[in-house]
């Protein structure tokens, strides 16, 4: 463990949460695009991101070995990582609209999986979540400070 392991995995978090923030502003700002993708020659509406997060472990047998039979000094972890961005693969909703361009027969479009409310939710939790990784950084470097302070 080194004096910078609270400030890197502080970044990392800081790091996710932002693109979590990019993903989900997406999803708001498509909330009403019918025509994302184009399938098998048929337009598609926009289909909801979402992020999937890790620990940043380098996990390998031999370490989670050692960790078990208490010869590592440290059970501290590593922050986090970004493994990928998926769709969420729930149905699109059907909004009764005969006068819409993409309306079918029926009358019916379909429109994007993403629900503003879920999406604003998630935003807010994320703002929380990143803003308490923020006051981690700088309690880190507080104390850091502090004990160079020490050393005058």
């Amino acid at each position: 463990m080194t004096i910078f392991h609270g400030f890197n995995t502080s970044a990392s978090a800081l790091t996710a949460k932002r693109l979590r923030m990019d993903v989900v502003s997406a999803n708001i700002a498509n909330a009403d695009s019918t025509r994302a993708n184009m399938v098998d020659g048929q337009w598609e509406p926009y289909r909801r991101k979402m992020v999937v997060t890790s620990p940043n472990e380098t996990s390998s047998f031999s370490n989670q070995l050692k960790r078990a039979m208490g010869k590592t000094e440290s059970t501290v972890g590593h922050g986090v990582k970004v493994d990928r961005i998926i769709n969420d693969q729930t149905p699109f909703k059907q909004v009764y609209n005969p006068d819409h361009p993409d309306a079918n027969e029926e009358g019916y479009v379909q429109m994007p999986n993403v629900d503003p409310l879920r999406e604003m939710v998630d935003l807010m939790s994320t703002t929380r979540s990143y803003e308490a990784n923020v006051t981690a950084l700088n309690g880190t470097k507080n104390m850091l400070l502090k004990a160079l302070e020490i050393g005058r």
